[in-house]
Formats: structure tokens, C-alpha cells, sequence
């Protein structure tokens, strides 16, 4: 429960920690709307979408949710390590009622596996704190930067600079609405020197009510003056096995 804890506590949509020389972040937005009510009102907020919404009301207690994990640099013995191409499943359990399940986490296989959770009765999908906790992890290692100060980036990006736009993804066969949110937080850091030419790195994230979970895939990707990839990091839903 930990990751989840601490991730979700810096980025919902909660009264900002303070953070030295930045501006009082706004009010937080009113609730999401509808995909579809995007032409009629504004988009929902980043952080609504991402850590307010009861995400799991559409997956079943008893139902496993299961997200393809690719992570890859382009560059040759990068300090990322090797390619890591897996998997990360959530069991859903019944909660003590509504919308809460009680989660069950296996966090990659084999030799790659490592412990997250459980998660007891959360009806938010706990997979986005996972994605980032773990991302940070490593962000942080390559860096030697310190991990709180990359989680305040990235939360103030996704309150205050973050685009939503409403999208189309294809499930099962069929189009249907989405959103999709994108945040570059580093560009501009004071920082940005010390990250090592990743300071243009792209959080993308996409959801959609009509996909069990509603997260559809997240990405986190930098590449150089180039074109190369220093990073890319992604999660996606596997339709086939859900």
C-alpha cells in the first residue's frame, strides 16, 4: 500500500505541498466530464482523471486486470539496464462495498518479479502509482537525484501544465471515447541540466470508461537532439487477456 500512498499523495488533487520559488497552485477543477461532453465543456481536470476518479467501478470482483510493461533505451548498455518486456496483473477481490475491490498484485515475473500491495478495498486503478513508483525508482538511480523532488515535479506538471484532449482508441473491435493527458514537467527546471539531456521526457497517459480499469496505456519516453531513445517506458492494457 505504500507506493500507492505516497505517489497518489503528492499528485491528486489535493492543497499543494509547498515547493520553493513556485506559485500557489490553482483551485482544483470541477469534476471530469464524459468523453463525449468534451465539444459542450471543458476537459476534466489531469489529476481528476488520473487519481479522483473510482476507476475501478467498471472491473468485476472476481475479473483480473493485465498490463503489457515494455521498458528500452536506445542506447547501447544505458544506464537504464537491459530491455524489460512483462507483465503486471491486478486480481480483483470484492471490498467492503461500492466500488472498492481488494487487489492482488503480481509485479512482473521470474527472476523480475519484485512486492507491491495488496491494496484493500480502493476503487482507484492502483496500477498508475505503480507505473510511476516504480519509474522514479529507477529516474531517480540514473539521475542520483533526490525521488521527492522528481514526484513534486512531476505532480505540479500534471496540475498546472498538463494538455487533455479527448481521443479515440479502439477496444475489442470498437471506437470509443477517451482522453488522453500529456505532461512534460522537466522542461524549464531549474534542474534541467542535471538530467542528463532528459529533461524533454513526455508522460502520456490515456484513459476510457469503456475499458475495464479505464487506464488504457501510459508511456514515458525521452529521446535526444537525435532522435534516440534514451528512455521509453510504457504500460498498456492487454485486451486479450481482460
Amino acid at each position: 500500500m505504500k507506493c500507492f500512498v505516497i505517489v497518489a499523495a503528492l499528485l491528486a488533487a489535493t492543497p499543494a505541498l509547498a515547493v520553493e520559488g513556485a506559485p500557489a497552485a490553482p483551485a482544483p477543477a470541477p469534476a471530469a466530464a464524459a468523453p463525449e461532453q468534451a465539444n459542450a465543456a471543458a476537459p476534466p481536470s489531469a489529476a481528476d482523471l488520473l487519481f479522483e476518479q473510482p476507476q475501478l467501478k467498471n472491473a468485476a470482483a472476481g475479473s483480473t486486470l493485465t498490463y503489457d510493461y515494455l521498458r528500452r533505451s536506445g542506447i547501447a548498455k544505458g544506464p537504464f539496464g537491459p530491455p524489460l518486456d512483462d507483465t503486471i496483473k491486478l486480481t480483483l477481490e470484492p471490498g467492503t462495498g461500492g466500488d472498492g475491490r481488494n487487489i492482488a498484485v503480481e509485479m512482473f515475473s521470474g527472476t523480475n518479479r519484485f512486492p507491491a500491495g495488496p491494496f484493500e478495498d480502493m476503487s482507484g486503478n492502483p496500477v498508475i502509482p505503480l507505473f510511476l513508483e516504480n519509474h522514479l525508482t529507477n529516474l531517480a538511480r540514473v539521475l542520483q537525484a533526490n525521488p521527492r523532488y522528481l514526484k513534486l515535479a512531476i505532480r505540479k506538471g500534471l496540475r498546472d501544465g498538463a494538455t487533455v484532449t479527448p481521443i479515440k482508441v479502439d477496444y475489442k473491435g470498437r471506437s470509443v471515447d477517451a482522453w488522453q493527458v500529456v505532461s512534460r514537467p522537466f522542461l524549464g527546471d531549474g534542474m534541467a541540466q542535471r538530467m542528463r539531456g532528459m529533461d524533454n521526457m513526455t508522460y502520456t497517459f490515456v484513459t476510457s470508461p469503456e475499458v475495464p480499469g479505464e487506464i488504457v496505456s501510459i508511456e514515458a519516453q525521452s529521446k535526444n537532439a537525435e532522435g534516440g531513445e534514451l528512455l521509453e517506458e510504457r504500460l498498456s492494457y492487454d485486451q486479450k487477456a481482460g
